[in-house]
């Protein structure tokens, strides 16, 4: 990107940094055996601190609910990551290790418009989501999205949507098959295979791979705003 960009396509600080490991535009990157070792080690180290910022963060802002494990990707609801002059540096790691681009409305979704999401890597007890083991998790009703809600599971080694032989990685309630409860809230399972009796509302994992989840609320409603609303939490089954 360096070597294609214009010299000023990227902030003069991430330029800097770049430049500080041997990466300029138009030279050739060829770090020597004892930076190729500094390098390696930051990698791992880098990844290692990214990855406990998703996974276990410390910063309180980080969780929706007292009582839930629903963590936000938005600390600050700025998608600049700025709070009163301050670059929150770790909110914005957090963010980008779990995910990739991100928009203005993405971080500050309005009643009725945009798009809301919450991720989830702990199930009810606190314990990490495991993928051979059974879920389940409700949404009480009315679910507070104007157009649509969704389930997506993720792969916690690649951060990206998790494959299995159901080829979808998620649920979403513009299936028509979805099965609610007698009081209108919706029942999802997480499993290698189906529960029986409820196919229609089940998401497959993967046995030895640990994985999350993201929810997302599609023109999201005042009950989701207000706190007054709030999704269950993944609850082991067996």
């Amino acid at each position: 990107m360096i070597q294609t960009e214009p010299g000023d396509a990227f902030d003069p600080e991430i330029v800097g940094l770049f430049a500080s490991i041997g990466i300029k535009k138009g030279k050739p990157f060829a770090p020597d055996a004892r930076m190729k070792a500094i390098l390696t080690d930051a990698i791992a180290v880098g990844n290692a601190t990214a990855r406990a910022m998703v996974f276990a963060p410390r910063d309180e802002r980080a969780k929706f609910y007292p009582d839930r494990q629903w963590n936000n990707g938005f600390i600050g609801n700025s998608y600049q990551f700025l709070n009163d002059g301050e670059r929150m540096l770790d909110p914005r790691t957090m963010f980008h290790y779990m995910a990739t681009g991100i928009t203005p409305a993405m971080a500050a979704a309005k009643p009725g418009t945009g798009s809301a999401y919450a991720f989830a890597v702990r199930d009810a007890a606190g314990t990490f989501l495991d993928g051979g083991k059974t879920y389940k998790i409700t949404l009480p009703a009315p679910i507070p999205a104007g157009q649509f809600w969704s389930f997506t599971a993720y792969d916690n080694q690649t951060r990206s949507m998790l494959e299995t032989d159901q080829k979808l990685a998620g649920i979403d309630s513009n299936n028509p098959d979805i099965k609610k409860n007698e009081d209108g809230s919706v029942t999802v399972w997480f499993a290698p295979k189906a529960p029986a009796g409820h196919e229609s509302n089940w998401v497959q994992t993967v046995p030895g791979k640990g994985w999350s989840s993201i929810l997302r609320l599609y023109a999201p409603l005042e009950p989701w705003f207000d706190k007054s609303w709030k999704p269950g939490d993944f609850e082991l089954v067996n």
